[in-house]
């Protein structure tokens, strides 16, 4: 349905401009010499405050869909379901699904976003035959996209099982996660990863695009991978 539809950009967009934001936050929290070594660890913080926060917002939106797609003879649009769920159950009616959308999410968009960070940075110094600052635009968007399609073939393993044993509730709305999980076993829990890999790369890879593309139109900052700090480079070879 068109209202449903209106998700797909809300949430990657309101996920990366949170994810800039919480690294620039905890990034100047560290200072420049313990975001350069701990940068994995800031990568991952920053995603998951990104998601925690973009979670809260849409999580409306999710309850909405999760009733359209799993309640027959429901509203069929975000525009009447939301009404609806406000009427019937009040403001809790749209954060039931609140914390297991965190578990699903969370551990996602940290894989999407500390992985691409550190494949961008990989590719440009073992893969791309010169430095960054060297490269044209396309060249520079075709490193985002290879970057993003790794990183979401990782969200994509790294997700599949809860997404699995999530489909297997929304079937059987009584069951329990335990009993969902043991229902469906290992060979289950990972049944149709390939198409995934597939699907998610290919979403990850074009987000990121997306993202680094509009950044380059509207001329918005685009730092390059992080390099040790000049301080930082005077102690490690005072130590020697």
């Amino acid at each position: 349905s068109s209202g449903i539809n209106a998700e797909w950009p809300l949430r990657p967009g309101g996920k990366f401009g949170f994810y800039e934001a919480f690294k620039n936050f905890y990034g100047g929290l560290m200072g420049e010499e313990n975001a350069f070594l701990y940068r994995t660890t800031m990568y991952l913080a920053a995603s998951a405050s990104a998601e925690f926060f973009a979670d809260i917002f849409l999580c409306p939106m999710e309850s909405v869909k999760v009733r359209i797609q799993t309640t027959p003879g429901w509203e069929q649009t975000l525009r009447a379901g939301a009404p609806r769920i406000m009427r019937e159950e009040g403001i809790n009616g749209f954060y039931k699904g609140l914390a297991p959308l965190w578990a699903r999410q969370i551990p996602y968009t940290m894989m999407k976003f500390a992985c691409f960070e550190r494949t961008v940075e990989l590719l440009y110094k073992y893969v791309v035959p010169k430095p960054r600052s060297d490269c044209g635009k396309g060249e520079q968007l075709m490193v985002t996209f290879i970057a993003g399609y790794i990183a979401g073939v990782f969200c994509a393993i790294v997700s599949h099982p809860a997404d699995s044993i999530v489909s297997k509730l929304n079937a059987n709305p009584g069951g329990g996660v335990v009993s969902a999980a043991k229902e469906l076993g290992l060979a289950g829990c990972w049944k149709g990863l390939g198409p995934r890999i597939i699907m998610i790369g290919t979403l990850t890879a074009l987000q990121w695009f997306i993202y680094d593309s509009v950044k380059v139109a509207f001329r918005l900052p685009r730092p390059p991978p992080p390099e040790m700090p000049e301080s930082l480079k005077r102690k490690l070879a005072a130590a020697q």
